[in-house]
């Protein structure tokens, strides 16, 4: 079954249950190629659910994923994911950390290494090569974890809440930052967050997701600040403001 060139992901009529517990009812989204789409909503959603199944860690009760046109039957080369707890070899340095979806493949210690290294650099960790994780802070450390997806060049990046765990100062360069990478890497950003603020300030698409059962409720889409090249003016620009505003205002009624 071919997909839209344009999407590098489709999703299409997934229901997912939990025993009688129904995750998502007949969600269907489109994640453009080369852009970053935030999935925002509620705690319980059904974000994270998403996220793994569009990774092939969850098997869907029906429906179906493509990636690339593919239909997706497990995990695959072509998706990679930067797990909200870091998910880091505590025994490993960073650059072993970073290459070690290389290191499974086969790839040359001399390939791999400098592999690691250029995104170890990209994420602004040079220097710190040779440190284990308990020697970094916890936004270092996510970097490693943003590092090694990024190293093994899957097209699909996915992303779940990988700023939760960091203080607010990290988390805005942690934003700045990836906006950046979206705008060099050619490769498609699935981000998962619960900060409608920072959903807005990332995306060139937000999917605004339904309490459990989940469905899509709206796809929004920046225009006119996502232009804007100096990212420090993002948060003042009208636009971003009538979308935050935009945004609380459908989903404050589903907020114990």
């Amino acid at each position: 079954m071919a997909g839209n060139a344009e999407n590098a992901v489709s999703v299409k009529s997934v229901y997912k249950n939990y025993g009688k517990v129904e995750a998502l009812r007949d969600l269907s989204l489109d994640f453009p190629r080369g852009q970053l789409t935030s999935l925002l909503g509620p705690s319980g959603c059904g974000k994270t659910t998403l996220l793994k199944i569009i990774a092939g860690l969850l098997p869907a009760t029906s429906g179906e994923v493509l990636v690339n046109g593919e239909s997706v039957k497990g995990p695959g080369p072509d998706r990679a994911f930067v797990f909200q707890d870091f998910a880091l070899m505590p025994w490993a340095t960073v650059i072993r950390n970073v290459a070690f979806g290389l290191e499974l493949r086969g790839v040359a210690k001399s390939e791999r290494e400098a592999i690691a290294e250029k995104y170890i650099s990209e994420v602004g960790l040079k220097g710190f090569e040779k440190s284990f994780p308990h020697e970094l802070s916890g936004g270092m450390r996510q970097r490693v974890g943003l590092a090694r997806a990024l190293s093994v060049d899957a097209q699909v990046l996915l992303m779940d809440e990988p700023f939760s765990a960091v203080d607010e100062q990290t988390r805005r360069k942690f934003q700045e930052d990836l906006l950046n990478l979206v705008q060099n890497e050619t490769k498609t950003f699935i981000f998962v967050t619960h900060s409608i603020e920072e959903a807005v300030y990332v995306s060139d698409q937000v999917a605004i997701l339904l309490p459990r059962p989940s469905r899509v409720m709206e796809v929004i889409r920046p225009e006119g600040f996502r232009q804007n090249a100096d990212v420090n003016s993002i948060r003042r620009d009208p636009e971003y403001l009538d979308i935050v505003d935009r945004i609380w205002a459908a989903l404050r009624t589903y907020v114990e």
